[in-house]
């Protein structure tokens, strides 16, 4: 497979792609789409290399402007340890086929030297991602029918079938799970914390909140548990009742975890085993849980638009502070 330039696509396309998929959503659920189109198995020959030869330490950090980097990851138990997922400035957990989740890991403030595994992307990715400007999407591939409308979103489309020289194909995991990337590859340094435009505060926590030890939040087939560590200020995690360490043996542990509510509905595309994809809307406004410092702040969320980030704030619309480091985004059904 030769090597084809990313696609960088401007402002401009904002609107189309608004449009483009307001009038796909309506259409309601339709049959199968035909087949998914992951991780490029049997079009693209990547070379092998164990991501333990790429640890998710000594990544890149510079605080030059730019875009920032989104992967998508797998987060199924065979994709697990993954690698790098420590050294995002975000992680945003969703709900996808089969009551499964799979994760997306913004880099800003630091590349590491490989992350993955990386899987497909969904639809709900594009909205999502309208908060950052024109972000680099890692991703192995996506249904058929939602191709074009990634060729349109104002991002950069980085996808083994664009940059097939950024990828490859580790020996300790089997396909599906084995696809690894190297962010160097794609951003020459890290954009830094002003790529991050997500509408978060960072500073003193506010008054009151209710003492936490642990949260679990569940999906249909999945589930997450943060349990608060004193010594380490952080929340440790856990998923279906397995701690989550990176391969390199650190345990992930964000700073602040933000349980938010949202709408989860049915879209237009499915898998090729027929189940419905979920729709997460991350525009509009409901509840959240902000967990930190060991304690659970009920707040509210509000996004107007795709450009916006998103304001959590108290009952008296003060803005809510996170804990400084790493966030974790729970998208949990309202």
């Amino acid at each position: 497979m030769g090597h084809r330039t990313p696609r960088r696509r401007g402002a401009r396309r904002a609107a189309l792609l608004a449009a483009t998929m307001t009038a796909s959503l309506a259409v309601g659920c339709s049959a199968h789409d035909g087949p998914s189109v992951d991780d490029g198995r049997g079009k693209i020959q990547f070379p092998t290399q164990s991501p333990e030869q790429s640890p998710s330490a000594g990544g890149t950090v510079a605080p030059a402007a730019g875009p920032v980097l989104a992967v998508k990851i797998d987060n199924v138990p065979a994709a697990r340890p993954q690698t790098g997922l420590d050294s995002a400035d975000i992680v945003y957990a969703e709900q996808v086929e089969g009551g499964l989740s799979r994760l997306m890991a913004v880099f800003a403030t630091k590349l590491p030297k490989s992350v993955g595994p990386v899987r497909s992307a969904r639809v709900s990715d594009l909205e999502l991602l309208r908060q950052f400007h024109e972000p680099t999407l890692a991703f192995s591939g996506a249904q058929h029918k939602l191709l074009p409308l990634i060729a349109k979103a104002p991002l950069r489309s980085a996808s083994p079938d664009e940059v097939a020289s950024a990828y490859y194909r580790g020996v300790t995991k089997s396909a599906p799970h084995n696809l690894y990337l190297h962010p160097a590859k794609l951003l020459s340094s890290a954009p830094g914390a002003a790529a991050l435009t997500t509408g978060f505060h960072y500073g003193a926590a506010p008054a009151g909140g209710k003492p936490t030890a642990s949260r679990t939040v569940r999906y249909p087939a999945a589930r997450f548990t943060f349990t608060w560590s004193g010594s380490k200020h952080r929340w440790l995690v856990t998923e279906d009742g397995t701690p989550t360490v990176t391969t390199d043996g650190k345990r992930v542990a964000p700073a602040t975890v933000v349980v938010q509510y949202v709408k989860i509905r049915k879209s237009v595309y499915h898998d090729v085993l027929g189940n419905n994809t979920p729709y997460t809307e991350s525009v509009g406004s409901g509840k959240a849980d902000v967990l930190r410092d060991g304690r659970t702040f009920s707040v509210d969320w509000k996004r107007q638009k795709a450009t916006d980030g998103t304001e959590f704030t108290t009952s008296d619309a003060t803005p809510v502070n996170f804990a400084k480091g790493q966030v974790w985004v729970v998208f949990a059904k309202a």
